[in-house]
């Protein structure tokens, strides 16, 4: 695998999630196409200092949202998706992100509405155009 993985510890979503997350940002946007194979479970673990049921966590989170499928000696291995398929993951890597907006924002005491609004001026800053 030739993708650069990391994991703040700063950030509350859970290791497991923010490794998935990534790895299906990688997958869905091509930079890891069908058929690359992943690094093994043990592997990830070692590099990340993690525990390899955290990587394993998140490895059958990918498959189970198709975007990977693991066999038996074989490892685990990014699936062609079809549009359908990555509509899905794209809603669910957008509904992940919008948690992680919603959780780290109560941490910092911000009001919803308050929170509201940066994630709005976001939107307009980045396509103004568009807003």
């Amino acid at each position: 695998m030739s993708i650069a993985v990391s994991i703040d510890p700063e950030d509350p979503t859970p290791v497991y999630e923010q490794l998935r997350r990534q790895l299906a940002g990688y997958i869905t946007s091509g930079q890891l196409e069908a058929g690359t194979r992943l690094s093994s479970v043990r592997r990830l673990a070692t590099a990340l200092d993690l525990a390899n049921g955290t990587v394993a966590r998140a490895y059958r989170e990918l498959e189970a949202s198709g975007l990977v499928v693991t066999r038996r000696g074989g490892g685990t291995t990014v699936v062609e998706q079809s549009a359908e398929a990555t509509d899905e993951v794209r809603r669910a890597r957008l509904t992940t992100l919008a948690e992680s907006f919603v959780a780290e924002s109560r941490a910092l005491r911000l009001s919803d509405r308050d929170a509201l609004a940066l994630l709005k001026q976001a939107q307009r800053d980045a396509h103004p155009a568009t807003a």
